[in-house]
């Protein structure tokens, strides 16, 4: 669309006088000509610009994902966005929104942010909670920072029952950090703490519950351990489970972190999403990005700005425990809006929705020739694995000409060769399956009926 090229052939031309050049190409000269295009770009020349909207109109609608009723999950949830939220969200203040630096033109920013921190740190159990993160993965990595900061110790024990890909990413992190990861394998669900050797150098443990494969874990278990250990306690947990279980904060959490995404975002092919992350007041100088706090203007009244933060996360960045100074200011409006416009009661309704569904799908499907739980009787909460007597990626496929996307496929997130938490074959015949308050009756048993076709 040749109307959107920003400068004109006049505009280039005074550029160039200006330089005293006499062409582009002496403009870029520095630039070895082996790196240069050549014979420039194979693509067709600009067309208007209703036509170019209709193109790309036509390649959207042939993504089969918009149509599909979605049991899919694994970090991602499709979960309702009301559309107050909605309406409120998008208002044209808040689209541009970003780290409020300036708190005499921010007052309103920094108070959404204010608020948004309460209610995180409401559902964590935790005193201090930040103005967010990038999303869960992040968070992951900071707390561990966070932990090994604190301690003074680079061994981390990591449950297999946080999600693959954000183990990941705290793999890829610890390569420049120096963290010694040491994954701790699940058994029937849930983390076998017992094949961890105890270590008086772990400095942090990571556990996650609901994890990844949706089971509970034993967090006073982990509690426990961490006294023994000496180590800081973290938490991976989808926040909705405050509506049902102990926060992270009950069970004697020192950190606990998850992701947002399910509060008002919808699922966007991947992203922006919200990282959560709260903690224990002892340790609010190392937490990552931003903090509001509330207090007295000069003249007695009610303000907010950003506070508490150490010098060295913004500054000096090599005694830094963070290398984020930042937070998803839109994303966190937006979570506190559906949180507020949910309130404790309608959070606790949802939850439950989430949970009876899931129940009510997983006793059916179980039930179906050939399907089994792959994590036995270990309790679930909005999330299941299966074992099917098909490749679960094959399952997946035949699903969606059925109108479903049928879950996620174990190998599609550890790999065909297993990893901690699943084996190989297991990997290959696991489907993880979600269900959440979108999802009705009807929906879900035609769904049963479609994957026992799937698998037959």
């Amino acid at each position: 669309m040749p109307d959107y090229l920003p400068h004109t052939d006049e505009d280039v031309a005074e550029m160039l006088g200006f330089l005293g050049l006499a062409s582009t190409d002496e403009l870029f000269g520095a630039i070895p000509a082996a790196l240069r295009l050549a014979g420039g770009l194979d693509i067709e020349p600009g067309i208007p610009e209703p036509d170019a909207l209709a193109r790309a109109r036509a390649r959207a609608a042939a993504n089969e994902a918009g149509g599909l009723v979605c049991f899919a999950g694994a970090g991602a949830y499709d979960h309702e966005v009301p559309p107050v939220v909605r309406a409120l969200a998008s208002r044209s203040e808040f689209v541009t929104a970003y780290t409020p630096y300036q708190p005499e033109v921010a007052q309103g920013g920094l108070q959404a942010i204010f608020e948004f921190q309460t209610m995180v740190s409401r559902l964590f159990g935790l005193p201090i909670a930040n103005a967010s993160l990038y999303d869960g993965a992040t968070a992951v990595v900071e707390a561990v920072n966070l932990g090994v900061g604190a301690t003074g110790r680079p061994r981390v024990l990591v449950s297999a029952g946080v999600h693959p890909h954000w183990r990941a990413v705290l793999t890829t992190f610890a390569a420049g950090t120096g963290h010694r990861l040491v994954e701790v394998p699940l058994r029937g669900g849930v983390t076998d703490w017992d094949a961890a050797a105890a270590d008086e150098d772990v400095g942090v443990v990571v556990a996650g519950s609901p994890n990844y494969l949706g089971c509970l874990e034993d967090l006073a278990d982990v509690r426990r351990r961490c006294d023994g250990l000496g180590a800081l306690m973290v938490v991976v947990t989808d926040p909705l489970s405050a509506g049902l279980v102990k926060s992270p904060g009950e069970w004697g959490a020192d950190v606990a972190v998850g992701e947002g995404q399910g509060f008002g975002t919808a699922l966007s092919f991947g992203g922006p999403y919200l990282g959560l992350f709260a903690c224990a007041a002892a340790h609010v100088r190392r937490l990552p990005g931003r903090l509001v706090g509330e207090t007295l203007d000069a003249d007695g009244r009610l303000a907010y700005v950003t506070t508490l933060r150490a010098r060295e996360q913004d500054i000096r960045r090599e005694k830094a425990t963070s290398n984020i100074c930042t937070n998803q200011t839109l994303m966190a409006l937006t979570a506190a809006v559906q949180l507020g416009w949910l309130g404790t009661t309608g959070l606790v309704e949802v939850a439950l929705r989430c949970a009876r569904g899931a129940r009510y799908c997983k006793d059916a499907l179980v039930a179906l020739d050939g399907v089994e739980p792959l994590t036995g009787d270990t309790p679930v909460l909005f999330e299941f694995a299966l074992r099917l007597p098909v490749p679960a990626a094959l399952a997946v496929e035949r699903l969606a000409e059925e109108g479903f996307l049928a879950g996620v496929a174990l190998d599609a997130l550890v790999g065909a060769a297993g990893d901690g938490s699943v084996g190989a074959d297991d990997a290959a015949h696991g489907l993880l399956v979600a269900v959440t308050e979108r999802r009705s009756r009807a929906e879900i048993d035609r769904f049963v009926a479609a994957l026992d076709k799937a698998v037959r």
